[in-house]
C-alpha cells in the first residue's frame, strides 16, 4: 500500500502496433506504474488469426519490446507494469514476459497472470443455465449467433488485478480487462479504495479514460489549433498524479512535445463514450458530466468532482465467429471526369464478376476524394457542379469461401489496358491473397458466474 503521497500512474501504449519507444520518457520521469494498454475488438480478431495458425500465439507479440524497456525499472523497485497485453491467450503472454526477464538477466521479480475471463469452454452451458446472450446492439437472439464461437472474452474490471498486487506482483498480464481498469486498479490498491465507494472508484476511470490512449489525450487527433502543437514528432505519453480522495493531476514528460489542457483532455474524454453522463465500466457507472478541469501551469490539468453509481451486475461480453472471406483493390483515376471514370470502372468490374459466375456475398465500394469518409453526408458532385481532381475507387467484396474471394480481384486485371481512358493507377493493395472475416457478437454476461472463475497466477522469475 502507498504512504498516502498522490500514485503516478502512466498510460505507455494505445493498441497493438503502437511504439514502445515512447516509455522511455514515462520511466525517465519517474512513475509507479506504467499501464499498457493493448486490445480493442479488432484486436481480438487478430490475435484469434494468430491463435488459429500457432496455438501457442492469442497474446500481443510487442509484449518482450515493452518489457525489455521496462525491466530495469521493475528490478530496482521503481515501477509495476499492468497490461492486457494477454489478449485470449494470456498464459502464453505471460510465459513470453518470463523468457523476455531471463534473457535480460532479469531475476527476483513477480509476474502475475489473471485468467477466467474466457468461457468459450462453457458457453453453451452457461446459455442452457439462463445467460441469454442477446446481441447488445441489436437484440437479436443468442440462437441466431453464426456459431461456432471462435473466442468468448469477458470484459473484467479492477479487482483482481488489485488481487495481484496485493500479492506482491511487479508485472501483471491480464486477457480482456476493459481499458480504464487497467489504470483504475493501481489507484484502488494504493490508497486502499473500498469496492463500493463508488465516487472513488469513477474517479480513478474517469483517470484511466485519460491515460488510455496514448498520446490522444495530449494532441493526437486533436480538433482544435493541432497546427500549432509544440513539435508534434515527439509527442508524448500521459501520466497522472492521483490522490486518495481521487482527484489528480494530468501531465506529461518535462520537455516533450503535445500539450496538456483542458480542450486536449476532453477530446478524449469524450472518445468511445455513448452517455457521458452514465460511462459503464465494469467496476462503476462513471458520470463523466460531474468532473470538473482545472488548467494549471505546465501543462497539468487538475481533475476533481468525480461522481459514480453502483457498477451494473454484467460484464461485456464478446464473442466472434468466422464469416467468410474478404478482397480489396483499389485504382486512382485522374481529371477529367475522374469520379464517373471510378463508377464505370466499379460498374465493369462487378459485370465481368457476375459473367464469370463468382458468388459475392457483399460488396463494398467506396469513392476516395469524393464520399469516402463523409459518405451520405457528402453534397452530390452534380449538386454542387464541381468535379475532383482526382478519385481512388475501392472495392471490397465478401465470399464464402478463399478461392472464390481471391478469383474475384483477378477480374480487375484485365481492366489496366480495358477501362475507361486514362485511369488504372494501382494504389495500395490489390491482387493479394483473401483474408478471412469475423463476425462480432457483443453481449452480456453476469458478472458472478465469471468472477467464480478468474483467478491471478503468480510465477517468480
Amino acid at each position: 500500500m502507498h504512504d498516502g503521497s498522490a500514485v503516478r500512474v502512466a498510460g505507455g501504449q494505445g493498441f497493438y502496433g503502437d511504439t514502445p519507444a515512447a516509455v522511455d520518457a514515462l520511466l525517465a520521469e519517474g512513475i509507479d506504474y506504467l499501464c499498457l494498454e493493448a486490445l480493442a475488438e479488432l484486436t481480438l480478431a487478430i490475435l484469434q488469426k494468430d491463435r488459429q495458425r500457432d496455438e501457442a500465439r492469442g497474446y500481443t507479440r510487442d509484449l518482450p519490446a515493452y518489457l525489455a524497456r521496462a525491466l530495469p525499472f521493475v528490478v530496482d523497485g521503481s515501477t509495476k507494469v499492468i497490461t492486457n497485453a494477454g489478449g485470449i491467450n494470456p498464459r502464453g503472454a505471460a510465459h513470453a514476459a518470463i523468457e523476455a526477464a531471463r534473457q535480460a538477466g532479469v531475476s527476483g521479480i513477480k509476474i502475475a497472470t489473471v485468467v477466467g475471463d474466457d468461457v468459450l469452454s462453457h458457453l453453451d452451458a452457461l446459455h442452457a443455465g439462463g445467460q441469454s446472450f442477446a446481441h447488445l446492439d441489436t437484440g437479436a437472439a443468442f440462437e441466431t449467433f453464426p456459431g461456432p464461437a471462435l473466442f468468448a472474452s469477458a470484459y473484467l474490471g479492477a479487482r483482481p488485478i488489485a488481487d495481484a498486487l496485493a500479492q506482491g506482483a511487479d508485472i501483471v498480464i491480464t486477457g480482456r480487462v476493459a481499458d480504464a481498469s487497467l489504470f483504475l486498479a493501481p489507484c484502488a490498491y494504493e490508497h486502499g479504495w473500498a469496492w463500493d465507494d463508488w465516487d472513488r472508484l469513477a474517479a480513478g476511470i474517469v483517470v484511466g479514460h485519460l491515460l488510455e490512449c496514448s498520446g490522444q489525450s495530449l494532441g493526437g487527433n486533436y480538433s482544435g489549433d493541432w497546427w500549432a502543437l509544440p513539435h508534434p514528432w515527439d509527442l508524448p505519453y500521459p501520466i497522472a498524479r492521483v490522490e486518495a480522495d481521487g482527484s489528480a493531476v494530468i501531465t506529461k514528460p518535462a520537455g516533450s512535445g503535445g500539450r496538456v489542457s483542458t480542450d486536449t483532455l476532453r477530446h478524449q474524454l469524450l472518445y468511445e463514450v455513448h452517455d457521458p453522463a452514465r460511462y459503464l465500466a465494469p467496476d462503476v457507472v462513471a458520470d463523466f458530466t460531474s468532473a470538473q478541469f482545472e488548467d494549471l501551469p505546465d501543462d497539468q490539468v487538475r481533475i476533481s468532482g468525480v461522481r459514480g453509481a453502483p457498477a451494473t451486475g454484467s460484464y461485456k461480453l464478446l464473442l466472434a465467429s468466422h464469416a467468410g472471406w474478404s478482397g480489396e483493390s483499389r485504382v486512382a483515376f485522374s481529371w477529367p471526369d475522374a469520379y464517373e471514370k471510378a463508377k464505370a470502372t466499379a460498374a465493369i468490374f462487378l459485370k465481368r464478376v457476375e459473367a464469370a459466375g463468382l458468388p459475392v456475398d457483399e460488396w463494398c465500394i467506396e469513392y476516395w476524394g469524393v464520399n469516402a469518409l463523409g459518405g451520405p453526408t457528402v453534397p452530390r458532385l452534380e449538386d454542387e457542379k464541381c468535379e475532383p481532381p482526382e478519385c481512388v475507387l475501392r472495392i471490397a467484396w465478401r465470399c464464402a469461401d478463399q478461392r472464390t474471394a481471391g478469383l474475384v480481384g483477378r477480374e480487375l486485371v484485365p481492366l489496366t489496358l480495358s477501362a475507361p481512358p486514362a485511369g488504372l493507377t494501382g494504389a495500395g493493395r490489390g491482387g493479394g491473397g483473401a483474408t478471412e472475416l469475423l463476425s462480432i457478437w457483443p453481449t452480456l454476461i453476469d458478472n458472478k458466474v465469471v468472477d467464480a472463475e478468474v483467478r491471478v497466477v503468480i510465477e517468480e522469475v
